[in-house]
């Protein structure tokens, strides 16, 4: 998904860079579109977080006014607004509303960016990096099945970032695993995005995808009954046409997440050619193209977004 203004307040230092990531989409998708002639499924129809009960709705329009006042089309629909734009969901007693978030096909993304990759001229290989090697502070090499050399290196290994040998410092990006839910999406209501406090809902095809759940399992991917009974019990409350509904399939993923909870994003202090671009938590396909951008412009030692200082590697390492 693509919601950088669904959570948001003036607490939120991801913000701008939620924008940008968010923005940088609509580009992105006619290029591939156009190189490659794959659609990556942008969608920026809008989503909503509903509050559920009253004691909800001062936090909601706190987060209006904010990013209102920061200049940002944000808005509060009252109860009778919201059964309006959304009949069939469950009881709501308003909602925020971010006409310009939207989301996108992860799968889809992929092929695309592979595709046109291997159009630009990259080379794919198929292997499991284990090892990077350095000399006299200077990359020189990746090693997996094969060795491979290269003069720069991007850690983007997810929730593994931390378990490639040779770094220079330990890399604490830690797994927290996420169990989804696809259901058949009810041919009567139209495509959506909502949130709950507990739960979210979207319509991808003629699937409807429900989750998620946060959990500290390890390297654990397994989908538990207690997982998709949360989601479902969820789901019934924000969506009641899908009370009842036998899942599709079920699956789980596993979030990089940091112990501040932003991303790390940068050179590696001390060694040249070490590049980082991980820890992104629940954004990470929100973040993904933003922090291609910056690490492409970092390496060519180009300007590049005012907030990269705040995914610094070295606030972690300090010299």
């Amino acid at each position: 998904m693509l919601a950088p203004q669904i959570e948001a307040d003036g607490a939120d230092p991801l913000f701008e860079l939620g924008l940008a990531g968010r923005d940088r989409y609509r580009d992105l998708a006619a290029e591939l579109l156009e190189d490659t002639g794959i659609d990556i499924g942008l969608w920026n129809e809008g989503i909503a977080q509903l509050a559920t009960d009253e004691q909800q709705i001062p936090e909601l329009k706190s987060k209006v006014a904010w990013q209102r006042q920061q200049g940002y089309l944000c808005d509060w629909l009252d109860a009778a607004e919201a059964r309006d734009r959304w009949p069939w969901t469950g009881p709501a007693f308003g909602a925020l509303w971010a006409p310009h978030d939207g989301a996108l096909d992860p799968t889809s993304l992929v092929r695309a960016l592979r595709a046109d990759a291997e159009r630009r001229g990259a080379r794919l290989v198929a292997d499991g990096a284990t090892r990077i090697e350095h000399q006299d502070g200077r990359v020189t090499a990746v090693v997996g099945a094969d060795r491979y050399p290269t003069q720069h290196v991007v850690i983007a290994a997810g929730a593994w970032s931390g378990r490639i040998e040779g770094l220079p410092r330990p890399l604490s990006v830690e797994p927290v695993r996420g169990q989804m839910v696809a259901l058949p999406w009810p041919a009567e209501i139209p495509r959506a995005v909502l949130y709950n406090r507990d739960c979210y809902l979207l319509a991808r095809g003629s699937e409807a995808l429900a989750g998620s759940t946060m959990e500290f399992a390890g390297f654990d991917t397994a989908v538990t009954s207690q997982g998709v009974e949360r989601i479902l019990a969820c789901l019934a409350t924000l969506c009641p046409p899908l009370s009842g509904v036998r899942p599709l399939r079920t699956w789980a993923g596993l979030r990089p997440v940091t112990p501040d909870g932003l991303p790390i994003v940068g050179p590696a202090p001390g060694l040249d050619g070490l590049w980082y671009a991980t820890g992104h938590g629940r954004n990470g396909i929100l973040l993904a193209a933003i922090t291609g951008l910056i690490i492409s412009q970092l390496v060519a030692r180009e300007p590049t977004h005012e907030d990269v200082s705040l995914l610094s590697p070295e606030r972690y390492w300090r010299w």
